[in-house]
């Protein structure tokens, strides 16, 4: 991953720290190994927001923000990763939890109604959450570790391709410098 792109993009600490709304965090994002951009703390910030956002829970966020804590990585890419899940995607990648959830637990899927309402799920929630909850966990585990080697390969695919480039413009160079002397 490119470096200057992410950092490009990237919330300062200094920036954060000064916001009236988050002067709770301060401990938290006072840290600075919470704001490094390594390959490590790239690929695991990746792993644990997407993780964060499979989960059907509320306050992915602050769980994420928890997690960055735990495994040492990006504060500000695992939280922000959590909103792969937002109110449009939401409903597809839960759906899509609880499809899987079914199929692990040889549930039958339940038919959503032509018109769903908070009623119906207060109805259905004692026979939609197993198969949520573990298609969710099952879910957030394999795309965990997916990007997490995905982004390590990206990386260094980035690193090596930039190494090569940096050699051959050095030949360049002294290709160019060679044939001035021989003129």
């Amino acid at each position: 991953m490119p470096r200057r792109f992410l950092q490009r993009y990237m919330p300062k600490p200094d920036t954060i720290r000064k916001q009236r709304s988050l002067r709770f965090m301060a401990p938290l994002i006072a840290d600075p190994g919470l704001w490094l951009l390594t390959r490590r703390s790239v690929a695991n910030a990746f792993s644990v927001g997407v993780f964060c956002a499979m989960l059907p829970i509320p306050f992915q966020m602050v769980v994420a923000a928890l997690g960055a804590r735990i495994t040492r990585c990006n504060l500000a890419l695992s939280v922000g990763l959590v909103w792969i899940t937002n109110p449009l995607t939401m409903p597809l990648i839960f759906y899509g939890n609880y499809w899987i959830g079914t199929f692990i637990l040889g549930a039958p899927v339940r038919e959503a109604p032509s018109r769903i309402s908070t009623r119906w799920i207060a109805e259905q929630m004692h026979d939609i959450m197993p198969p949520l909850i573990i298609g969710s966990l099952v879910t957030a585990v394999i795309l965990a570790i997916v990007v997490n080697i995905g982004i390590r390969l990206i990386w260094r695919w980035h690193v090596s391709h930039n190494w090569k480039r940096r050699r051959q413009k050095r030949r360049q160079r002294r290709a160019q410098i060679e044939a001035e002397f021989d003129d």
